[in-house]
């Protein structure tokens, strides 16, 4: 709804309006008696066609704007937006039962509250009014044990070149917005809670600003857009609490009790096939399988298989055991493929982002066998947001996710007769919901005629498997000592 409001002259009574929504054209009585231009609270309450409640015992009116609630006084420099108070330069005046506002002043408060769309040329003395809608709209804190999530609640999403965000020396975390309109008054009041100590946020231009005082330092922050439903949420990771009872839980959680054995594939899902006709499924439940055996034999750990047998299980099951069985470690085993049957290798891989065309291409081929599930409603694409919240889920496992797979890297690099293809990330939907460390080895290209031939043969596989076998043995005397020191 566009509102164009012609402030004439002060020796004129008048200011004439167009309402564009309604095509109506109205007037609003001025004082002109007076250096300072006032203008009539019911007139402008009526050229907006907004309600309108009196109180004339009390000389007061409340205009109800684009949601809002706007109490005014005779003889009161204050507004009050939704109990939130605001001061005019001069207080407002009364005349027969009317209450004239202070132009500029008043509207200054209008457009920082509840019409962002408002601008007023006091030397034309023009106003233009487009009735738009805030589109930051709320903010809700949450704290968690190990930091504070925040959510920004918009009625768009923005573009993510258009968001930035930083932390300054004095310890506060500002979040900056281009095109965005904020509701300051919905904001500034909000509740806080968790290493947020205060909000303040400001429109400045066409850009809005969120500031958050922070109590203490972070280790990271980071931010993702949400599209279901639309906003924008705020991750300000803290170290863990020292409590007693948080010392025990940590322990608890990283005592490495259980490990969980993906081996990748498997029934109608061959995965990848050799030259030589060799299967991805029946080599990876092979050395999965061998794996097991070793940890079984040398260790009390508890294994967890996601399957023993030729059989299909679908990928979001995978990390649904995982979860289910309180694992501490997740282990997901393939074997890679590549149009180049030159290329040769082994790699482990991280649920990050694709850094490269060939963790891309790996990453598309891996996930491509959901196209064999029936129900594949849980599987959205990953990227942009969706990979950002998938790994924020994961973020306080990233750095023993990456300690795990440098150290199979090493384990493998010694004992098998390949290229050491290095840690790397890629968006692998079989590791999205794992609550522990987790990574995905690709243990060899099927796609080398010699290597394919090395991976037909049990000795190279049980190379592998006790590569992995020695490398999950260094990463549990790592966390053990760890633990001791806590």
């Amino acid at each position: 709804m566009l509102i164009i409001l012609c402030l004439i002259s002060f020796i004129r009574a008048d200011i004439r309006v167009f309402n564009r929504s309604t095509g109506i054209e109205s007037q609003i009585k001025t004082l002109s008696n007076s250096k300072q231009l006032y203008m009539s609270a019911r007139d402008f309450s009526g050229a907006l066609s907004s309600r309108l409640y009196e109180n004339q015992e009390r000389k007061k009116l409340v205009l109800y704007i684009a949601g809002r609630r706007i109490k005014i006084s005779a003889k009161s420099s204050f507004v009050m937006v939704d109990d939130q108070p605001f001061q005019m330069p001069v207080i407002a005046r009364e005349r027969a039962g009317d209450i004239y506002l202070p132009a500029q002043g008043f509207l200054h408060i209008l457009k920082s509250t509840t019409l962002p769309g408002i601008n007023y040329d006091p030397t034309r003395e023009f106003l233009d009014v487009d009735v738009v809608r805030f589109t930051i709209t709320a903010i809700d804190v949450e704290e968690k044990s190990n930091g504070t999530i925040v959510r920004l609640k918009t009625r768009k999403p923005f573009s993510e070149r258009n968001i930035s965000s930083f932390i300054n020396k004095h310890g506060w975390y500002y979040l900056t917005i281009a095109g965005g309109l904020v509701d300051t008054v919905a904001l500034n009041g909000a509740v806080t809670r968790g290493i947020i100590h205060r909000v303040e946020s400001e429109q400045i231009g066409e850009t809005a600003q969120i500031a958050l005082k922070l109590r203490s330092n972070v280790i990271s922050h980071e931010w993702y857009q949400n599209l279901d439903p639309n906003e924008i949420v705020v991750t300000l990771r803290t170290p863990l609490r020292k409590s007693s009872r948080r010392i025990k839980d940590v322990k608890d959680r990283w005592r490495l009790d259980t490990i969980v054995l993906d081996a990748g594939h498997g029934g109608k899902d061959p995965g990848t096939i050799g030259k030589y006709g060799t299967k991805e499924k029946n080599v990876v439940l092979d050395i999965t399988k061998r794996i097991g055996r070793l940890l079984e034999k040398n260790t009390g750990i508890k294994i967890v298989y996601t399957r023993t047998e030729d059989v299909f299980v679908p990928v979001w099951k995978r990390t649904k055991i995982a979860n289910e069985a309180n694992g501490k470690i997740f282990v997901s085993i393939h074997v890679n493929a590549n149009p180049n049957r030159k290329i040769k290798g082994f790699e482990t891989y991280l649920l990050q982002s694709g850094k490269s065309a060939d963790a891309i291409e790996v990453a598309s081929r891996e996930n491509a066998v959901i196209k064999l599930e029936e129900v594949r409603s849980q599987y959205k694409e990953l990227t942009g947001e969706n990979l950002i919240m998938a790994t924020m889920a994961q973020s306080m496992f990233m750095k023993e996710s990456v300690d795990l797979a440098a150290m199979i890297q090493i384990e493998l690099d010694k004992k098998i007769d390949s290229p050491n293809r290095g840690v790397k990330q890629a968006g692998f939907y079989v590791l999205i919901g794992a609550s522990m460390p987790n990574v995905l080895v690709e243990s060899g290209f099927i796609s080398n005629p010699s290597e394919e031939r090395n991976l037909k043969k049990p000795g190279y596989r049980q190379n592998i498997a006790e590569s992995i076998y020695n490398a999950i043995m260094k990463f549990k005397s790592s966390r053990e000592r760890i633990l001791a020191e806590e």
